[in-house]
């Protein structure tokens, strides 16, 4: 048995994708009617299907997983963050933890969970 893919839900879809492709280069794999497969195993499903699937609410900034990239300009990627997406909700703004490792973290345009650390 493998892992396949992580799956995140959304309320704009193409808004998403675009938001993924903009700042990590995620490009499209699969595009289902609401079900979308990024590269790196990214999944991005509607709203409304996953209710449906459910019948529970969605709860955003739920802070109960998050995705996490690795980056080793991460000067760079926050000032590209910055200028793409200005209006970004942090968790942490760039920050080094005791063991030296950088990291930020802050929401994407639906409330989960991004890490963006450089690399271990």
């Amino acid at each position: 048995m493998k892992l396949k893919n992580v799956l995140i839900v959304v309320e704009d879809i193409e808004k998403s994708k675009q938001f993924y492709q903009d700042l990590f280069g995620l490009t499209t794999v699969l595009d289902n009617d609401g079900n979308m497969v990024l590269t790196e195993g990214l999944a991005l499903q509607d709203k409304k299907i996953w209710q449906e699937f459910l019948g529970k609410e969605i709860l955003p900034e739920s802070n109960s997983c998050e995705l996490y990239f690795e980056e080793a300009n991460l000067e760079a990627f926050v000032e590209k963050l910055e200028r793409l997406y200005p209006s970004v909700r942090y968790v942490n703004r760039l920050m080094t933890h005791s063991w030296g490792q950088k990291v930020i973290r802050f929401y994407d345009p639906d409330g989960n969970l991004i890490e963006v650390g450089t690399p271990m």
